[in-house]
């Protein structure tokens, strides 16, 4: 529990119905990491450290999606199913929602694309993020690249991740840049 202080906050990516088994764009077992991820929110929560969660948050014509050229199946239109958190999800009341890839004609795969993230952590005092999330290879890496550009410390939670299929060179890729893996059994002994 060393790591988590003040400073810290957790940063829950995309965990969205359209990303687990049985969605439009679905990241292998992702709904395996659910209860991981909640026993990650149960440790913050009693901490009194803020927990973010990304979403994507498409418009129905988003520039992603194959229709329009994009490399993706139509997912996360926002206000649909396919957008909601995954229900077993246990995100408190005081999360922090952020919202992503709103704009029907940009690319948005960062929390911090064209987002209040880096300004949110920044009014809170926030300097380490414990990142969680789907996919790895995808919103993940992007997501932790930024932060670790932005000069934030970061710790990619390996046991509350899921990606397609480059996670292994995503996580090469993340440490390299700097970011650290740790797994719930370090937090909590």
């Amino acid at each position: 529990m060393k790591q988590l202080d003040d400073a810290s906050a957790l940063l829950i990516v995309d965990m969205q119905n359209d990303f687990m088994p049985g969605g439009s764009l679905p990241v292998p077992d992702a709904d395996k990491i659910v209860p991981v991820i909640n026993r990650y929110i149960e440790i913050f929560t009693l901490k009194g450290l803020p927990i973010f969660a990304s979403r994507d948050w498409h418009p129905p014509n988003h520039i992603s999606f194959k229709q329009r050229g994009g490399i993706w199946p139509v997912h996360c239109v926002r206000h649909t199913y396919g957008a909601k958190f995954h229900p077993d999800l246990k995100l408190p009341r005081s999360a922090i929602i952020i919202s992503k890839g709103t704009d029907p004609n940009r690319e948005a795969y960062s929390a911090f694309d064209r987002t209040e993230l880096a300004d949110i952590l920044k009014e809170k005092g926030i300097k380490r993020l414990f990142v969680t999330g789907v996919a790895t290879d995808y919103c993940v890496k992007s997501t932790v690249l930024d932060a670790l550009r932005l000069g934030f410390e970061v710790i990619v939670l390996e046991d509350g991740i899921k990606g397609l299929d480059k996670s292994e060179e995503a996580l090469v890729e993340m440490k390299a840049k700097g970011a650290r893996l740790l797994r719930l059994e370090y937090l909590t002994t």
